[in-house]
């Protein structure tokens, strides 16, 4: 009985001391007296106290919230833009031994290349151009962070801050440029409806007949109209032969 107590509290002892469990979501970065000697897989491992000591490392998709940084656009204008930062790490033995802390060093590099980046763009790129300044972001952290073995998958500008009074000045711009493009339009349409109408009045004066079924379809229509109009019709002839004797008498 003695002996069986004394292997049960013997491997709970080993298993206390010695073992390490890796998920599967993790690697773990060994060193044997100090120097790397390889990376463990996810399950148990023996880790040997004092001559060996393991390094784990979380290889899912992590999130940089990169706090706003104060800019100056190439146009001289100041504003302030926040990020996040979407990475990965592919080699963790490259993660431990190339870099302090791979999180905080992401981070920092993430405020300086958006600040480098940024101040090379006019207000106007940064507003209208957004995702492909992004990208370029993105794919500058990336090749900087390759020797750290991190792959940077995405990166996105959340938010581009402004001044109040600039945004004032870019609502009323933005205003005017409608206010204009309503009345090209307007002239425009009135331009077309002059030349359909014109064509109409030299078809109708060019074919025999058509301005009198012209004027009866209008006759029509207003007496068709539920008011108290009274319509007098008048045949053309006899404004001719009046407009004649008008002309007779003058001479």
């Amino acid at each position: 009985m003695g002996s069986i107590i004394f292997i049960l509290i013997g491997t709970f002892v080993f298993f206390v001391v010695f073992i390490r469990q890796i998920n599967q979501y993790q690697r773990g970065v060994m060193f044997t007296l100090g120097r790397f000697t390889g990376i463990k897989e996810p399950g148990w491992r023996v880790v040997v106290p004092i001559l060996q000591s393991m390094t784990k490392v979380d290889i899912r998709t992590k999130a940089v919230d990169v706090p706003d940084q104060e800019v100056i656009t190439r146009d001289n204008i100041p504003v302030a833009i926040n990020a996040v930062v979407y990475y990965k790490v592919l080699q963790a033995d490259k993660a431990i031994l190339e870099v302090e802390n791979f999180y905080y060093a992401i981070s920092q590099l993430a405020q300086t290349t958006m600040r480098n980046s940024v101040g090379e763009k006019s207000l106007d790129e940064l507003l209208q151009k957004r995702a492909e300044i992004a990208e370029k972001i993105k794919e500058e952290l990336d090749r900087k962070t390759d020797r750290w073995g991190i792959d940077v998958e995405a990166l996105e500008l959340k938010d581009v801050i402004i001044p109040e009074n600039l945004k004032r000045t870019i609502s009323k711009e933005a205003e005017a440029e409608r206010e204009k493009r309503a009345v090209i339009i307007k002239a425009e349409g009135d331009k077309l409806a002059a030349d359909n109408l014109s064509k109409a009045a030299s078809i109708l004066g060019e074919t025999p007949g058509a301005m009198h079924l012209r004027t009866l379809q209008a006759i029509n229509d207003l007496s068709s109209d539920q008011s108290n109009t009274t319509i007098w019709m008048i045949p053309t002839e006899i404004l001719e032969a009046i407009k004649g004797y008008s002309n007779f008498i003058k001479k």
